[in-house]
C-alpha cells in the first residue's frame, strides 16, 4: 500500500498541452518555484507529443515573438536542411527536434520540476480558492498544495476536477451575436450539435517518403482508396495529399482533414455526457479506435503510392518513452491532437466578432480593452478560424487579408481576462482552454498562439507569487511590461503589421499602443506616423539571415492582384514574404522588373519565401 506524501509548491501546471510546458518555463524563469506535472512522456503537446509539426498562425514576422517566436528560431538552426518542407505552412520541422529543444528549456531551470507520467485523482478546494491537487505518479500519491494553479491541457482536465465553471459544446447565435454560430432551434433541433459537441481531433500518424521525389513516371494513377477514404485525394491528388504536412528529410505528418483521419465518433467518451468527467475504459477505447482509424489511413495512403509513401519511425515505444528516451520507433503520435475540449468560464470571452475585421477595409480586429479603456493584451494570434467536423465544410465569416504575395489571417489580441477564472481566484487557464466561444475556439487554438497564451499564464503567475496577489488583482499593464521585456523571449501583447519582431522600435511601438490604444489605426499601424519612432521608410534590404537562404536573381512579374511571380532560370516561382519592409516594396511594384531577391526555395508550396531585396534595376 503506497503512502500519500505532500507538498506545498508556489505554482503547479498540469497538462500535457503546449501552453502547459510554455507556462511552466515562464514562471519558473521568472522567479517562482515551479511544478510541471503530465500525464505522458514528452513535454510538448501539440508541437511535439502530437505531432503537429507544421503550425499554422503567426507565420508573418510581426507575430513571431514571444516563446512561439524563440522556438520557430531554435527549430530553424536545429533543422539542417530548413522548414521549407511543405505547402500547409511555412514552417516544417521533426517532432524530435522540438521536443529536444523543450527539455533543453526545461533542464536549464533550476525552479522548474517536470514530473512525467502523472494522473490527476483529485482536485480540491475551499470556498473560493483550489488548495489541492492529488496525483498518483509510478507507486506514490501525492497532495500538491499551489499557491496558484495552471491548466495547461488541450482538454481542460483541471477545469472539470476542479468544479470551475467551464463551457463544453456549442452556443447559439443568439447567446453573444456571433455571425457563424448556429441558431438556438437548430442547437435544439438537430442531432448533429450533440454528437459533435467539439470539434474533431486528430490522431497524428507519420509516413516516410522513400526519395524525395515521387517515383520516375509519377505515382499511379487510378488507384481507389478504401471507404471511407475513397474522397481523400479527390480535391489535390495524391501527391499533394502525401506533401501537405512533408517534413525535414522527407517525414510525412498525416493529419488530413479531407476524407482522412479526423475522427468524429463517440468523442463523448473523452469528456462524459455533459464534459464532466470520463470513464477512464471509455476513454480507452476511444484512442484505440483513433490509433486505428489513423493506421488504416497510413496503409491506403502508402498501397496508393506504390511504396512512394512509407511508415515513419519517429516516435518511442512505450518502454523507451517511458524512461525519457527520444529515439524513434513508431509511426503513432504519443498523444491526439485535440483541437477543443472545456473552456473556462473566465472574467471575460473572447468572442468569434473579437477576431473579424473591424470593417470593411480594416485589416485588424479590435483591441480588448478594460473598463477604463486600456488595452487588455496579453498575447496575439492572426489563424483564420477553421473548424473541423464530419461533412462539408461550416460555413465561417471570413478574416483573410492579401499580404506578401499570399492569404494570411486578421491579427486579433487575447485579453488576460480569457485565462483568469471567473470563480476560482487562483486558477489560471494556459492552453486551449482558455475563456473563448465554441466558434472563436477554431481560430486561437494553434500552436504558436497557445504557446504565447501558456507564456502569459506563467508570466501572470510568477507576478502574483512575487507580489502577493490574485491574478484577478493583477495590474494588466505590469504584466504586459514584463512580457515585452522578458530576457529570453519577450513578446508582443498588440498587432503592428509593420513592426517585426527584430525592428529597433518594436518595444517602443508595442508601448506606445498599450499606453493608448486609439493610436493604432483600423491598418493595424500607429495612426501618427511621427510616432514610429524613425523618419526613414522600412528598408526592404534589411531583415535577419536565416540558414539556408539563397541570392534569386530574375525578373519579377506582378499579377495585379496581391501575387507575385519571379522567373528565373526558365522557372516561374511564386514569391511570397513574411517580412513587412520587403512586402512594402513588393505592393510598389506595377510592371516586371529585373531584380535580386533572398530567401529560402520550397518546392513542396512551390513557393520562394524571400526575406529582404538584394538589388533591383531603376
Amino acid at each position: 500500500m503506497c503512502t500519500t506524501q505532500e507538498r506545498s509548491v508556489e505554482v503547479v501546471v498540469w497538462g500535457g498541452g503546449s501552453g502547459g510546458v510554455a507556462a511552466a518555463l515562464q514562471a519558473a524563469r521568472s522567479g517562482a518555484e515551479t511544478l510541471l506535472l503530465t500525464p505522458g512522456s514528452w513535454l510538448g503537446g501539440m508541437v511535439s507529443a502530437a505531432g503537429v509539426c507544421a503550425p499554422d498562425g503567426n507565420e508573418l514576422s510581426p507575430w513571431q515573438s514571444g516563446l512561439w517566436g524563440a522556438l520557430l528560431r531554435a527549430l530553424a538552426a536545429a533543422e539542417p536542411l530548413g522548414l521549407d518542407q511543405n505547402w500547409v505552412s511555412c514552417f516544417g520541422y521533426r517532432p524530435v527536434t522540438a521536443e529536444a529543444i523543450l527539455r533543453r528549456w526545461v533542464g536549464q531551470e533550476a525552479r522548474l520540476e517536470w514530473w512525467p507520467h502523472c494522473r490527476l485523482r483529485q482536485v480540491s478546494t475551499q470556498g473560493d480558492r483550489l488548495t489541492a491537487l492529488t496525483i498518483s505518479r509510478d507507486d506514490a500519491s501525492w497532495i500538491m498544495h499551489p499557491r496558484l494553479a495552471i491548466d495547461g491541457s488541450d482538454r481542460g482536465e483541471l477545469l472539470a476536477l476542479s468544479g470551475a465553471p467551464f463551457r463544453f459544446g456549442w452556443e447559439s447565435q443568439e447567446q453573444w451575436g456571433e455571425p457563424s454560430a448556429p441558431a438556438a432551434a437548430a442547437l435544439a433541433s438537430d442531432p448533429f450539435f450533440r454528437q459533435q459537441s467539439v470539434q474533431s481531433p486528430t490522431w497524428v500518424v507519420m509516413g516516410q517518403l522513400a526519395a524525395e521525389l515521387p517515383p520516375p513516371g509519377g505515382l499511379p494513377s487510378g488507384t481507389p482508396l478504401p471507404e471511407p477514404f475513397r474522397e481523400a485525394t479527390a480535391a489535390f491528388g495524391l501527391e499533394k495529399t502525401l506533401t501537405y504536412g512533408r517534413l525535414p528529410g522527407g517525414l510525412v505528418m498525416l493529419n488530413w482533414p479531407l476524407h482522412g483521419n479526423d475522427w468524429h465518433h463517440g468523442l463523448e467518451r473523452a469528456f462524459g455526457p455533459d464534459g464532466t468527467g470520463t470513464d477512464p475504459a471509455a476513454e480507452a477505447e476511444l484512442a484505440a479506435a483513433m490509433q486505428e482509424h489513423s493506421q488504416r489511413f497510413a496503409t491506403a495512403l502508402r498501397r496508393a503510392s506504390g511504396g512512394w509513401l512509407q511508415e515513419g519511425q519517429v516516435f518511442p515505444a512505450a518502454e523507451a518513452a517511458r524512461h525519457g528516451e527520444l529515439v524513434g520507433e513508431g509511426a503513432l503520435a504519443l498523444m491526439p491532437y485535440w483541437r477543443e475540449g472545456r473552456r473556462l468560464v473566465g472574467r471575460e470571452v473572447v468572442l468569434e466578432q473579437h477576431l473579424l475585421p473591424l470593417g470593411p477595409g480594416s485589416c485588424r480586429a479590435p483591441l480588448p480593452l478594460d473598463h477604463d479603456g486600456l488595452c487588455s493584451a496579453i498575447a496575439v494570434g492572426n489563424y483564420a478560424n477553421d473548424h473541423h467536423y464530419p461533412g462539408g465544410d461550416w460555413p465561417l465569416a471570413p478574416k483573410s487579408c492579401r499580404w506578401g504575395g499570399r492569404w494570411s489571417g486578421t491579427p486579433f489580441a487575447i485579453p488576460y481576462g480569457a485565462l483568469v477564472s471567473a470563480e476560482l481566484v487562483n486558477l489560471l487557464a494556459a492552453d486551449k482552454c482558455l475563456s473563448v466561444s465554441h466558434m472563436a475556439n477554431g481560430a486561437t487554438r494553434l500552436q504558436p498562439l497557445v504557446l504565447n497564451i501558456g507564456q502569459a499564464a506563467g508570466q501572470a503567475a510568477a507576478l502574483c507569487c512575487r507580489e502577493r496577489l490574485d491574478p484577478a488583482e493583477l495590474p494588466v499593464r505590469q504584466l504586459q511590461e514584463a512580457l515585452l521585456n522578458d530576457a529570453m523571449a519577450p513578446a508582443g501583447p498588440v498587432p503592428l503589421w509593420d513592426t517585426p519582431w527584430h525592428h529597433p522600435q518594436w518595444a517602443q511601438r508595442q508601448r506606445l499602443v498599450l499606453d493608448d490604444p486609439s493610436r493604432l489605426d483600423v491598418h493595424g499601424l500607429l495612426a501618427d506616423p511621427s510616432l514610429r519612432g524613425d523618419a526613414a521608410p522600412a528598408d526592404p534590404t534589411r531583415a535577419p539571415a536565416e540558414p539556408g537562404e539563397c541570392l534569386w536573381q530574375g525578373e519579377l512579374q506582378p499579377d495585379g492582384a496581391g501575387g507575385y511571380t519571379l522567373h528565373s532560370d526558365g522557372t516561374g516561382w511564386p514569391v511570397i514574404t513574411l517580412e513587412p519592409a520587403l512586402n512594402a516594396w513588393l505592393e510598389q511594384q506595377e510592371r516586371p522588373r529585373t531584380v535580386e531577391l533572398i530567401g529560402c526555395a520550397n518546392p513542396w508550396g512551390p513557393w520562394l519565401r524571400l526575406s529582404r531585396l538584394a538589388s533591383a534595376e531603376p
